[in-house]
């Protein structure tokens, strides 16, 4: 037990007042019951000082190891956030699909083959669970939709149904703002991927098996159009 009037070695402020003479009398005995057991092994020339040190850097070390861990995690974290403003324009997405199919057969009869892939993509990218099977699934289905719009330059009266009309420019906006949302998600990824394969992260990443996870990329054909909010435009 402390005396009165006595200062700390290292602040020189009452022992009582003092928080740093707490953390240096607790790691002074844990030092001294280490001093022991490594002397009772026969090591005589480790001082209670060393093993301060000892102890100080694996402490530090293993704050630092933890901040390494922990930026990992919100580096995924954020790049499963900005997957969720997609998500929310692909489920709306998936509404307007079967309308427009609905719509086209009656005016492009002959376009069976395409408006069943449209369905059959449609079907695929709803069952989609993962974020990276979603990716595939709705590339996919704007490949199908975009061969879709190729076929429809054929049928004027298509192009002038009023229902038609309201579905694609409702198409045309979420399409917009998948745009926009990936664009945000592939920055997201790629700031990701820098951060578990720069060192000395990739060592953490290593150790907890972090992968390098894909970009919502639509593929070389269609490049230039991630550029640019998509429209999809039926009109002549």
């Amino acid at each position: 037990m402390y005396q009165a009037g006595i200062n700390c070695r290292t602040c020189y402020q009452p022992v009582f007042d003092c928080k740093i003479s707490e953390w240096y009398v607790a790691l002074k005995n844990i030092s001294l019951h280490l001093y022991k057991i490594f002397n009772v092994k026969g090591i005589k020339k480790i001082s209670v000082m060393g093993i301060l040190i000892i102890i100080g850097v694996i402490l530090i070390l293993a704050l630092w190891l933890t901040g390494l861990y922990n930026k990992i995690i919100r580096l995924r974290n954020r790049r499963e956030n900005a997957f969720h403003d997609i998500d929310v324009q692909l489920r709306q997405r998936h509404d307007l699909v079967p309308q427009l199919v609905d719509t086209v057969k009656a005016y492009a009869k002959h376009e069976r083959e395409v408006l069943l892939a449209v369905t059959e993509a449609r079907s695929v990218a709803m069952g989609a669970r993962t974020i990276d099977q979603k990716i595939e699934a709705e590339t996919k289905l704007s490949s199908a939709l975009q061969g879709l719009r190729i076929q429809l330059e054929a049928y004027p009266d298509l192009k002038a149904n009023q229902n038609f009309l309201q579905l694609q420019e409702e198409l045309s906006d979420i399409e917009n703002k998948l745009a926009a949302a990936r664009r945000f998600f592939n920055a997201a990824t790629t700031e990701y991927n820098t951060g578990i394969e720069t060192f000395p992260a990739n060592i953490i990443a290593g150790m907890f098996m972090f992968k390098r996870e894909p970009l919502f990329d639509l593929g070389d054909e269609r490049r230039e159009q991630m550029e640019e909010p998509p429209k999809i435009n039926f009109d002549n």
